[in-house]
């Protein structure tokens, strides 16, 4: 799986995700093979996976971000049980840990917001073992290359993504890919 989903990365480093049906209906025509789920709630989030697979791209919940899932481990567990999704999206590292138990593909958001947070990512890295974190905000190439050298696990960028010079400094700075809900950028 994990090298499916790199290779994805690889042809098209930019995600599609979204947070609306409008959105999901225009990510599907993109060339992102990968898109990530940023709404939903407990009764429609295994419709919105379906939609995804069915058109043959890799989906991913942000479970965090799912009305009426709680912020403990059997969230994932009912994302592995009630949907098709290939993996999660969380800033809890109790999830990821989770995540990985049950085999699913974990991806780590975190927020670097400070210091604190970028002194402290080797050690939930490691403590969680994620299989790519994604950073955010994604506007910071300077971050994002010091994140890329510290660690060993691929990087994508995130968040406030506002056009290709926003990709392309994310992308020479280390990401491996972007995340965007800016449809734009999902046709470039």
């Amino acid at each position: 799986m994990k090298d499916e989903i790199m290779e994805a990365l690889e042809d098209c480093p930019v995600i599609a995700a979204v947070k609306d049906s409008e959105g999901l209906a225009k990510s599907l025509e993109s060339e992102s093979r990968i898109i990530f789920i940023l709404y939903g709630n407990i009764c429609d989030i295994g419709d919105i996976v379906s939609r995804i697979k069915n058109a043959g791209r890799m989906a991913f919940v942000h479970v965090d971000l799912i009305s009426g899932l709680a912020s403990k481990e059997i969230s994932v567990d009912f994302i592995r049980s009630n949907t098709r999704a290939d993996g999660i999206i969380t800033t809890k590292p109790a999830l990821i840990k989770r995540a990985g138990d049950l085999g699913m593909f974990a991806i780590l958001r975190m927020f670097m917001i400070d210091s604190m947070a970028y002194n402290s990512i080797e050690k939930q890295a490691a403590a969680c073992s994620p299989d790519l974190i994604e950073l955010l905000p994604g506007t910071m190439p300077k971050v994002i290359r010091r994140v890329c050298d510290k660690i060993k696990i691929p990087v994508i960028a995130g968040g406030l993504i506002a056009d290709r010079e926003d990709v392309i400094h994310a992308l020479s700075a280390g990401a491996v890919s972007i995340s965007t809900t800016n449809s734009g950028l999902w046709f470039e």
